[in-house]
C-alpha cells in the first residue's frame, strides 16, 4: 500500500474520481451515455471532447518542460492557427473539402515556423525561455488579429467543422485527433532514445552536451512539437464555433496545460516526464471546469476554484507536504528499552 500512494499518478487519479462523484451527486445522469444518429452522448463523452485542446497543448507542453524550458505562447499560436486556417477557407471555396485540408496544412505550416522561432531563441541565443516565449504570446494575438483584419470571422464549411463536432465509429473526431497524437507521442519517446535525450537534456544541459547529445537539436524539435500541437488544438477550437476571434481562441490554454503538466507528476526543473500523467491532468483540468457550473457555482468563479484545487492536488503529491502531514508512530517500547 505503501509503494500505491507513493505512485506519482495516485493522487491526480483520486482527484478525478472525487470530481467525477461530485457530478454524479449533482447529476445522477452524469454517466449516462446513450446512441443517438449512430454516435454517442453523454456528459462523460463530452469531457473527452473538450479536454482534446488541452491534451494537445499539453502534450507539447511536457516536451518542453522536460528540457527545463517553458513555452507561454502556445496560446497565441493556437489563435494564428484558427486565423490563418479560417481567412483561408473564407477567402476560397469555402465549402470544397479541398479548402478545408489546405487551410489546415497551411496553418500547421506557420506553427512550424513559430515553433523554429522560438526554438531559434531558445537553443540558438540562449534566451531564457520564458522570456522568448512571452515575445511571442504579445505578439501571436496581434499577427492573429492582422490576419482576420481584427474581425470575427465565420466559415461554413462541413469537413472543417468535422474536427471539433465530427464522428468516427460513434466517437468524436477531436477525442480521436488528441489520443492519435498522444499514441504517437508516446511511442516516439518510450519506444526510442528521444525520450532519453530529452530527460538528459533537462536533467543536465552541460553534462549531456559533453556526453554528444545534440541539446540544441533536441530543444528545437521540442519546441516545433509544441508549436504543431498547439496548431492543432487552435484548429479544433476554431472549428467548434465555426468561427476565430483573435482576441479569445485559446486565451489561457497556457495556463491549463502547463497545470495539466504539473499535476501529471512532471518537474518544472526538467528530467524525467510523465505522458500518461499529463493525459489524466488534461482530463482533471477539463472535469473540473464542468464540475463547477454543474453543482451551482457561477462559472465566472471558475479560475478561484480551478487555483485552489490545483494547489491541493499539488501539495498531495508534494514529498514534504506528505512528511509534515503524516502522523508519527510512536516507537516500540522494546526499541525504547534499546537505546535506553
Amino acid at each position: 500500500m505503501r509503494k500505491v500512494l507513493a505512485h506519482q499518478l495516485v493522487w491526480p487519479v483520486l482527484a478525478l474520481v472525487v470530481l467525477l462523484l461530485i457530478n454524479v451527486v449533482a447529476t445522477p445522469s452524469f454517466f449516462d451515455i446513450r446512441m443517438q444518429d449512430g454516435h454517442l452522448f453523454g456528459s462523460l463523452i463530452d469531457v473527452l471532447r473538450n479536454s482534446a485542446p488541452v491534451l494537445l497543448v499539453a502534450l507539447g507542453m511536457t516536451l518542453v518542460i522536460a528540457t527545463r524550458g517553458i513555452d507561454l505562447s502556445v496560446g497565441a499560436v493556437a489563435a494564428i492557427a484558427g486565423a490563418v486556417a479560417c481567412t483561408y477557407i473564407v477567402g476560397s471555396d469555402e465549402g470544397a473539402v479541398g479548402t478545408a485540408i489546405v487551410a489546415c496544412s497551411m496553418a500547421l505550416g506557420v506553427c512550424v515556423l513559430l515553433g523554429l522561432w522560438n526554438g531559434f531563441l531558445v537553443a540558438v541565443l540562449g534566451i531564457q525561455p520564458i522570456i522568448a516565449t512571452l515575445v511571442l504570446m504579445v505578439a501571436g494575438r496581434g499577427l492573429a488579429m492582422l490576419v482576420t483584419d481584427g474581425q470575427i470571422t465565420t466559415v461554413n464549411n462541413d469537413v472543417f467543422s468535422d474536427l471539433a463536432s465530427g464522428f468516427v465509429l460513434t466517437l468524436p473526431v477531436a477525442m480521436l485527433v488528441a489520443l492519435l497524437v498522444f499514441g504517437l507521442t508516446a511511442l516516439v519517446t518510450r519506444r526510442t532514445a528521444l525520450g532519453m535525450l530529452i530527460e538528459a537534456v533537462g536533467i543536465n544541459p552541460e553534462a549531456s552536451r559533453l556526453a554528444g547529445v545534440r541539446a540544441r537539436t533536441i530543444i528545437w524539435t521540442v519546441y516545433v512539437f509544441a508549436a504543431l500541437c498547439a496548431g492543432l488544438a487552435g484548429l479544433i477550437i476554431a472549428a467548434n464555433t465555426n468561427s476565430v476571434n483573435a482576441n479569445s481562441l485559446g486565451l489561457w490554454i497556457e495556463l491549463d496545460a502547463i497545470l495539466a503538466v504539473v499535476i501529471g507528476g512532471t518537474s518544472l526543473a526538467g528530467g524525467r516526464f510523465s505522458l500518461t500523467g499529463t493525459l489524466v491532468g488534461a482530463l482533471f483540468i477539463t472535469t473540473l471546469e464542468k464540475t463547477i457550473p454543474n453543482i451551482g457555482i457561477p462559472s465566472e468563479a471558475n479560475y478561484l476554484f480551478k487555483a485552489l484545487v490545483v494547489v491541493a492536488v499539488c501539495l498531495v503529491q508534494s514529498p514534504k507536504a506528505r512528511a509534515a502531514l503524516r502522523v508519527r508512530r510512536p516507537a516500540p517500547l522494546v526499541a525504547k528499552a534499546a537505546t535506553s
